[in-house]
């Protein structure tokens, strides 16, 4: 297996792509802020499985390069352009929040090459700027309109902090994460651009698809409801849906849990490699 990432060049854009394993080709992106390691605590890696991941713009050791807007579009055409150029002709998609709504993309813009379907933790069901992703806005502007430490502390005392502290502590960690980045400032850009943004796919697009499908889910969420996991597994036709020990609850088991359902699903639905 090849731990070592890869440089691929979009636009002026240097971005980091992971290709591990060899099998099933298996195209699994991270959430927003995340990278290839939230990845790999999330997907079951195995010598007989290929994933490839791509850091995308401003996050992990991927550069954010010059061209805006930044899209959930966009980033799909950078894993898309990945894939292609690592010869991967047809794959599963999946990915975690921002990651499922790069993979629900590609899966209706790209029916001949998404075998099949993996959302974890979906924060997109259809709808740009949904009520969940309004924090992330809200800690983007106070990032880019104060000093660091004046805007984590603005956020750390608003209205939206003492809700998750109470009902979804490890979103509120993950949220004020981001005050701490090194390139905040850049990757408050994209975190307003993509919480205002969306996978760009319908209801009826998601009802029209064929591939085998695998939702997960988890409660004490305030920024992926499980709502939105079960709307997604009810549209999408024959999906199966799990849900998931809460990460606030148990972080290992939350994990272990994921790693054994998608490990399962990909076991039933893909174990005949003719079918590649």
């Amino acid at each position: 297996m090849c731990a070592a990432p890869a440089i691929m060049l979009r636009d002026d854009a240097a971005l980091r792509v992971f290709d591990t394993g060899q099998g099933l080709p298996i195209v699994f992106q991270h959430g927003l802020g995340g990278d290839a390691a939230q990845v790999a605590q999330n997907f079951p890696d195995s010598p007989s499985r290929r994933r490839l991941t791509v850091e995308c713009r401003a996050q992990g050791g991927s550069g954010a390069g010059g061209k805006r807007p930044f899209s959930i579009a966009m980033f799909a055409d950078d894993v898309l352009a990945a894939a292609d150029a690592a010869g991967l002709d047809r794959f599963v998609a999946g990915g975690i929040s921002m990651g499922a709504a790069i993979a629900l993309r590609l899966a209706a813009r790209h029916p001949d090459r998404v075998l099949g379907l993996v959302l974890v933790r979906p924060a997109w069901a259809y709808d740009a700027a949904p009520q969940n992703m309004r924090p992330y806005v809200e800690a983007a502007k106070l990032i880019r309109r104060l000093p660091l430490d004046e805007a984590r502390d603005a956020f750390a005392s608003s209205a939206t902090s003492a809700r998750f502290r109470k009902e979804a502590p490890d979103n509120l960690a993950s949220l004020l994460g981001f005050f701490a980045r090194e390139n905040a400032a850049v990757f408050a850009e994209v975190m307003q651009a993509i919480a205002n943004d969306g996978p760009g796919v319908t209801r009826a697009e998601a009802a029209a698809l064929k591939t085998p499908t695998l939702v997960i889910g988890s409660g004490i969420d305030l920024v992926h409801p499980l709502t939105t996991a079960r709307e997604l597994a009810n549209t999408i036709p024959g999906a199966a849906f799990a849900e998931v020990t809460p990460k606030a609850a148990d972080k290992d088991r939350h994990f272990a849990e994921i790693r054994i359902a998608i490990a399962g699903f990909l076991d039933r639905n893909f174990n005949n490699q003719d079918q590649l």
